[in-house]
């Protein structure tokens, strides 16, 4: 395709991402029971632990620094640690234990009843992500999901999911964001007064 094509490219991601936000109104009661989980955990005193792989890696980190720093309004930070960002822990875990321990690991290591856990899989079927649930529930952690597609594995592991029904990779991904950030403004609502 040459490139002064690149602009159908973007008229229908966007067509195809306008579709896929106006499903997302089903979870709006999930985003309320998600952010009493969440407000109740960082309000006694505790933690959400976040993970997941690659593009959600990215989003696990992104997450954890609105709760750390703020979402809009100032207010405290709170603690928030996200599981794939320590390099030296991810990787003596992935040497010793495996890739798929590499949350379940820190999960055991610093999570606590009372924590809350935020899994975001855009198929569901990661393993390490899958562990991680069973370690949360071990321990009696709440647990988010965030899932693609038909939520694969992690389907009905989470305290609360979220699935998003796509199947296009990049349309998952721009759905967790907006969820997410939905998520943070709510918990912020309360933890700004």
């Amino acid at each position: 395709m040459p490139l002064d094509k690149a602009d159908d490219i973007l008229s229908k991601n966007i067509a195809d991402a306008i579709l896929t936000f106006q499903g997302l109104s089903v979870h709006g009661p999930a985003i309320v029971q998600a952010a009493e989980l969440l407000t109740d955990c960082l309000m006694g005193g505790h933690k959400l632990l976040a993970c997941g792989n690659g593009g959600s890696s990215a989003d696990a980190s992104h997450i954890v620094t609105e709760i750390v720093g703020r979402f809009v309004d100032d207010r405290k930070g709170y603690p928030a640690i996200a599981l794939s960002d320590p390099t030296g822990v991810l990787t003596a875990v992935g040497n010793d234990y495996g890739f798929d321990h590499v949350f379940a690991r820190q999960v055991e290591a610093f999570g606590q009843r009372g924590d809350v856990l935020l899994v975001i899989s855009t198929s569901g079927n990661s393993a390490n992500v899958l562990r991680a649930l069973e370690a949360a529930d071990k321990i009696g952690i709440s647990t988010i999901s965030l899932l693609g597609k038909d939520g694969g594995k992690a389907r009905g592991l989470a305290t609360v999911e979220m699935v998003v029904d796509e199947t296009v990779t990049a349309r998952v991904q721009e759905a967790h964001q907006l969820l997410y950030h939905s998520l943070c403004q709510a918990v912020d609502r309360v933890l700004c007064g």
